[in-house]
């Protein structure tokens, strides 16, 4: 199993997210306007998975409302280039610090206890779940799977006290 450190998947310094944003969007020829880039600030920055109202208003400053749609645009523009994962069962948002292979499946890993989020891969998994899909005669545009369970740091507190 494909683990990341930190108690939220893909978590890494903001800075090197910006840049690895920024080569992304350069090597497409896509751009990385300025609300593009400070929604994917604002993810990187949070520590944990975050609406986009939680967003919107972070980007919001007297004056200066950013409207959530335009949020949920960014987003989606973010999650097309593989720079973020949406959390569906939370309608959240985490960053993305590396990119993933072709057809590789993710497992997020959400505690119930603390909301951190951690990401997995597994090639068993993977497997499994194929052979499963080809039973059912289903093509699966994208594959992501949610467990919500108990973190090993929430579960020592809990044994602990």
């Amino acid at each position: 199993m494909h683990r990341h450190e930190g108690h939220d998947a893909c978590h890494g310094d903001v800075a090197d997210m910006l840049a690895r944003a920024e080569a992304v969007c350069r090597e497409r020829g896509l751009q990385f306007t300025p609300l593009r880039r400070e929604v994917m600030e604002a993810v990187a920055e949070a520590g944990k998975a975050q609406g986009a109202y939680d967003i919107a208003e972070k980007l919001s400053a007297p004056g200066k409302r950013v409207a959530p749609v335009s949020v949920y645009r960014a987003l989606d523009f973010l999650m097309q280039q593989g720079l973020v994962h949406r959390i569906a069962s939370r309608n959240a948002f985490i960053p993305c610090a590396h990119g993933h292979a072709p057809g590789e499946g993710v497992v997020f890993l959400i505690c119930r206890t603390c909301g951190g989020v951690d990401e997995a891969s597994s090639e068993m998994l993977e497997d499994g779940l194929d052979r499963t899909l080809k039973r059912a005669g289903f093509t699966p545009a994208h594959s992501i799977l949610e467990v919500e369970g108990d973190c090993g740091a929430c579960r020592e507190r809990q044994q602990a006290g």
